[in-house]
């Protein structure tokens, strides 16, 4: 990724993934709900655990700091809001982790759990990085387990308009399923038909759909475009009672049919 660093997806139980920063000596991992992909990757690297970043408390993405904790040369940095397993650095937005010489801003993103956070660093050099855990995926978002329509659409809002190179980390390999309601929902986007062939031959080779990058989510994604007319249109047809020109509500329509989308 440039500036010599190394940015990998390790791949964790069925679709998750613990994202690994590193310099070639130390690493930064976020979201590690196991340890033994981190420690495997560690140990092959020859890295050093210089820290970890967590976005949100559910367990597929917190399991892993027990058996982490004895091999952490820094913190662990969680969002202040949730019960993240202790000892931990608490942080609210606008806060900072600064980890591998790199600052990592906090941005809130309720919605998905009621303190989810996500970090944000703003490169000069290379393309901006954001760890986004559950809030954003590639074409589509979280569920609402704890938040509220209003507050996810909010969050969603704020992380699409981060630069458009923006390399967006997600913590699950959804892609190819979000892509499928996406066009669903928006059959007329050819940038979400092209975006779903490349999706579709990466997993035939066994590869990531991820990094995305925003600009790509701000074409693709339905969960991010509530206020186009097509996809306003398919969200007032599936539930006639969603105003078309409110783009929470279409958004709150589009959450709720993904969730019954088979």
């Amino acid at each position: 990724m440039g500036s010599g660093l190394n940015l990998t997806p390790l791949p964790a139980f069925a679709d998750n993934y613990i994202w690994m920063l590193d310099n070639g000596r130390e690493a930064l991992v976020v979201d590690p709900g196991d340890a033994a992909p981190v420690l495997q990757a560690l140990g092959e690297r020859s890295l050093s655990l210089a820290g970890i970043l967590v976005t949100h408390h559910h367990s597929d993405h917190v399991g892993g700091l027990a058996e982490l904790r004895p091999h952490l040369r820094g913190a662990v940095y969680g969002p202040a809001r949730e019960n993240i397993p202790a000892p931990y650095e608490p942080l609210v937005a606008g806060d900072e982790a600064t980890l591998l010489g790199l600052r990592f801003k906090v941005i809130e993103v309720p919605g998905h759990t009621a303190g989810h956070i996500a970090y944000f660093h703003a490169s000069t050099e290379v393309a901006p990085l954001l760890f986004c855990g559950d809030t954003l995926f590639s074409a589509g978002c979280g569920r609402l387990f704890e938040g509220t329509p209003e507050q996810m659409h909010a969050s969603l809002a704020t992380l699409a308009a981060l630069p458009g190179e923006t390399r967006v980390c997600c913590a699950h390999e959804y892609t190819l399923a979000n892509l499928r309601f996406a066009r669903h929902v928006e059959p007329g986007n050819a940038a979400l038909r092209a975006h779903e062939a490349w999706a579709r031959m990466q997993r035939e080779r066994e590869l990531p759909t991820l990094p995305s990058t925003i600009a790509v989510e701000r074409a693709i994604n339905p969960f991010l475009r509530a206020h186009e007319p097509e996809v306003a249109r398919s969200a007032h047809g599936h539930q006639s009672e969603t105003p078309p020109d409110n783009p929470v509500a279409v958004f709150a329509t589009l959450r709720q049919w993904k969730n019954e989308f088979k």
